[in-house]
């Protein structure tokens, strides 16, 4: 499966006051697996960037006004993104933007006309998610990297490709983290008990001593012999009678 963890900065806070991209960042995964491909745009938005906006994520007018408009970036961006699966933070406020961007460019242009984004992509919404998960607890981003112990140090101020490469991070922990896991011999580990492929499975050594078992005692079987009686009682059967080895009577074990 195709994933493209995605980030947007803006001019503000809703498109339908006239506010605009400003920042796109994105990181592919296919197979919960980094690609090493990533999308990261500056966007002129040809309006001002409202003051509390830059006191969030620090980018000025200045450092806009000689970047493409959306309307350069479009294709480029969405022959990123179309098909996939995009995971995001706070999914409608992202999706809300790019497309508000998108239907102002399909006014523009007439065709061939590009999104709306939930026509063409899968969207995944990770704050709902952490809701989810962690109820009635804070599930900003800082919160869910502190929660999965993922370092942030370098998110001073909200930046679209790092909000982008740490929220995957997050994600792939919320949702168990392993990102892959290889059974290819050839990746297998010289030695016995070195970490082998980029799975990190670890090979045990045929050498190593047995595991200790311990067997019952006297009192834990009779509860287990009782309990098993009891369900023949309630049940009419146990599935435990139909294991072969297993002994369903004191009987059978003696």
């Amino acid at each position: 499966m195709r994933q493209i963890i995605l980030d947007t900065e803006t001019t503000g806070i809703d498109p339908k006051e006239g506010h605009r991209l400003i920042e796109i960042g994105a990181v592919e995964m296919v197979n919960r697996r980094f690609t090493g491909n990533t999308y990261h745009q500056y966007i002129n938005p040809q309006r001002e960037i409202e003051a509390e906006a830059v006191g969030v994520h620090g980018i000025t007018n200045e450092r806009v006004a000689n970047e493409p408009l959306f309307a350069d970036i479009a294709d480029d961006f969405w022959a990123f993104i179309v098909g996939a699966e995009l995971v995001i933070h706070n999914a409608a406020f992202d999706v809300g933007f790019i497309d508000h961007e998108l239907g102002m460019l399909n006014a523009q242009r007439g065709s061939p006309k590009l999104g709306p984004v939930a026509e063409h992509c899968g969207i995944l919404d990770t704050l709902k998610m952490a809701r989810d998960l962690h109820p009635g607890q804070r599930n900003n981003l800082d919160a869910l990297c502190k929660r999965y112990e993922i370092d942030n140090a370098q998110r001073v101020l909200h930046g679209a490709l790092l909000d982008a490469e740490i929220l995957a991070e997050v994600y792939l922990a919320m949702t168990g983290g392993q990102t892959a896991l290889s059974l290819d011999a050839s990746n297998n580990a010289g030695n016995a008990g070195e970490a082998s492929g980029s799975a990190g499975i670890r090979r045990l050594s045929s050498q190593r001593p047995r595991l200790t078992t311990v067997a019952p005692g006297d009192d834990e079987l009779a509860a287990h012999f009782a309990k098993l009686d009891a369900i023949r009682q309630s049940a009419g059967q146990c599935h435990w009678d139909g294991l072969s080895g297993w002994p369903a009577t004191p009987q059978e074990r003696d």
